[in-house]
């Protein structure tokens, strides 16, 4: 999944703008609204969601459900269950799964056009501030979160688009806790380690469901073309 120069059209330019509006007010009207508002919130999220799916190329539209699908599930996972993190009201708003899809296709759109200096210097940058972390004990989460992102950016063909998730999730979430739509647990539970609020290595969980994405579109394509072969000659399109 990549674009080329040719395929930046209004259109995207346009779902780009609506996309980061929507990241801006959108989380403002959460914390400022109770859950009427989360669920006005919501319901535009997966307008605007759609809107992306319908005007983006064919082949992307796998891909982006796939994520809502993983995202959802992560979503469960992290937050309810494992509780590394609590939402204002204690709950998984409306728009969480769809704010997801928001941010892996800005990556899609925008990580072709990034220079190799961007790439080159965001695993430096996260390595050494893993160091610092676990120097000074302190955000040992992002010391993990870190390696995990590193065994990401090891494959070549991603390194453009897991460099810029981890950087744009750093700034959502940093616009997020800083409003106080949700907050990052100082303890990790189960687990002898610390987080700060955010975690400066979040971004890594979004580069692993980069690669969820990433193997769930393969392994869809894979059953396809098995299917495909076990067709006869005559019926094949």
């Amino acid at each position: 999944m990549t674009v080329d120069h040719q395929t930046m059209t209004s259109s995207v330019r346009l779902n780009t703008v609506l996309v980061v509006a929507t990241f801006i007010i959108g989380l403002i009207v959460d914390r400022n609204s109770g859950f009427g508002g989360q669920l006005a919130v919501g319901a535009w999220c997966w307008a605007l969601m759609f809107r992306l799916i319908a005007t983006s190329p064919p082949q992307w539209r796998v891909p982006l459900y796939c994520c809502l699908i993983w995202a959802t599930a992560g979503e469960i996972f992290l937050s309810l269950i494992w509780g590394l993190y609590t939402y204002r009201l204690g709950n998984i708003p409306f728009f969480i799964p769809p704010g997801h899809v928001f941010l892996f296709w800005l990556g899609v759109v925008y990580a072709p056009h990034l220079s190799r200096f961007f790439v080159g210097v965001v695993p430096v940058a996260a390595a050494a501030y893993a160091v610092y972390a676990i120097t000074v004990r302190f955000d040992t989460i992002s010391v993990v979160l870190t390696g995990l992102f590193l065994l990401c950016w090891l494959q070549p063909q991603g390194r453009r688009l897991y460099s810029l998730m981890l950087v744009m999730a750093l700034v959502l979430e940093l616009y997020a806790t800083w409003l106080g739509n949700w907050v990052w647990h100082a303890n990790v539970p189960y687990f002898n380690l610390s987080s700060n609020n955010p975690p400066i290595a979040a971004g890594s969980f979004y580069c692993m469901l980069d690669v969820l994405v990433g193997l769930s579109v393969r392994s869809i394509i894979s059953r396809r073309a098995d299917s495909q072969d076990q067709l006869p000659a005559t019926t094949r399109q």
